[in-house]
This record gives C-alpha cells, structure tokens and sequence, in this order.
C-alpha cells in the first residue's frame, strides 16, 4: 500500500555558497491534495521545488527529500529520470517552444519519452489540448497566443504523460483576472481528474486560497504558519495577516531601513551650511 504521502520534507536545510535559503523546514504532500508554498520573493519557495525535482543535489542540502518513497539526493542519473517522468512542470510564464507549434510543444515529451505510434500521440495530444479548452489552437504557434492561453498550453504539455506530481512554478504570474480563474480552475480540475498531487508556488492569495487543501507560509527560510485556506485566513498571526490582506504595513514594513527623517534632514541642511 502506497504512502499516504507522496512527497516527504524532513529538516532541510540548503545554502548557495555558504548564504542560507532553506533552515530546516518539514512538508507532508499528501496524495491526491493541492498545497500551496506562499511567502515573499527569496524565501526559498522555489528552490524548494528544485529539490524536490533533483534540479539542486548540492552537498550544501541536509536532511531529507522523499518522493514516493525514494531519496531524491541518492538516485543515480538514471534514477531521478526515471522519476522525473512522473513529474509534470509548469514553469512562470510558460516556457513554450517558441519555433514549435501547440500542437508540437504537446507532443514532444511523448515522442521524447515514450514509443508510442504517431496516431496515438495525435489522439493523446488532442485529449490535453481538449481539456485545457484549446483543441482548435492546435495550429498555432506561440507568438499568435495571449498569455493566458500560452499558459493553458504549457499545463497541456506538463500533463501529457499523466504525472503522478504536478509543480507550479507562479502559475498566476501576468494573467488578467479571466486567465487567472481559468488556470486555478483547472489546476483544481486537472488534479482530481489525473489523481495526482500538486504543489503551487504563488504570491496569488486570493486565487490559490479557492483552490488548494493546504498551505505552508515561509519567510527567511523557515516555515512560519500552515494549515487549511480557513485557517490561514483566521490566522492571528502578523506576518501571515499582512500577507492574506495585502496590508501596506506590518512585519514586512514599507520603509526600508533608514536614519529617523528628521536627522537625514538636519544633516542635509548642515552641508548647505
């Protein structure tokens, strides 16, 4: 019987050069449940995806990055490729083919991983086309798309080979409010249609409380507060307070640090003197 976790954080700790990113945190993704990594840009929330992935394998990283069970720092080449292609990345932004059609981009993990017959792949490359809604944009290329709909394309490609975990890398990133609800419904969608299990990087709020089953707050490295979307929201918390309603103030202040007004002031008008 599986684990009922799918992805398993214990005490990681990583570093780049020495400068500290990730101080010991825990994450549990359960199987099945979309969570939500939040907190303000170089809090570690990416690389935090990286090390799940394999993308970072750094003597810098301590602690442990289980994944279905398997230590992710101790798999071989082959291993984490192996594993890798049970993964699905949507990256901020995209990060289409730009020289290749929709329909191409879709296609080209399973003509890349799999010896499946060109008819096969046609049918399989329309059925995620189809569900992502842009089944008649097959033909197009990505500089004819708008950022929504180039964004619909690329969780088209991450779901082409049914991954069992899904990464978003800011899927909310530049979209109008439209696009915005049209990726978060089907991340929700997707995920419990695939079975699979999902992990959102996102500053969205407002957008990712509606659709994910847990979260995780990080600030300087560490993990500051978790739990449900209503918790989150009725957490007391300051940090996580000013993050959910966008407060201009609080722990994450306005000013950056500075001498008292008034002294900048005095000392200017002394130089004039």
């Amino acid at each position: 019987m599986p684990a009922e976790n799918l992805v398993e954080i214990s005490d990681l700790s990583f570093a780049y050069n020495k400068r500290p990113i990730l101080k010991g945190i825990n994450m549990k993704i359960p199987r099945g449940k979309i969570v939500a990594i939040m907190g303000l840009s170089g809090c570690g929330k990416t690389t935090t995806l990286r090390l799940i992935g394999g993308a970072l394998k750094s003597r810098s990283a301590t602690g442990s990055v289980k994944v279905a069970g398997q230590e992710v720092r101790d798999l071989d080449q082959e291993g984490l490729y192996r594993m890798r292609r049970k993964m699905g990345m949507l990256f901020q932004f995209g990060a289409l083919f730009t020289d290749l059609s929709v329909y191409e981009n879709v296609a080209f993990q399973m003509r890349e991983h799999t010896d499946l017959p060109e008819s096969m792949i046609r049918d399989l490359v329309l059925m995620k086309l189809h569900a992502v809604g842009l089944r008649g944009a097959q033909n197009l290329m990505p500089s004819e798309l708008s950022g929504g709909m180039a964004r619909r394309v690329a969780l088209a490609r991450a779901i082409s080979l049914d991954p069992m975990l899904m990464m978003y890398d800011e899927p909310f990133a530049g979209l109008d409010p439209i696009s915005l609800s049209v990726i978060g419904n089907l991340i929700r969608h997707l995920n419990d249609a695939l079975g699979a299990t999902s992990i959102v990087v996102t500053h969205d709020i407002q957008e990712s409380l509606k659709i994910v089953d847990y979260i995780y707050f990080m600030a300087e490295g560490v993990v500051v507060a978790e739990g449900t979307a209503d918790e989150i929201k009725a957490s007391s918390l300051p940090f996580v307070h000013q993050f959910v309603w966008g407060e201009i103030d609080g722990p994450v202040s306005f000013h950056y640090p500075s001498p008292p007004y008034r002294k900048d002031l005095l000392l200017e008008t002394a130089h004039a003197a």
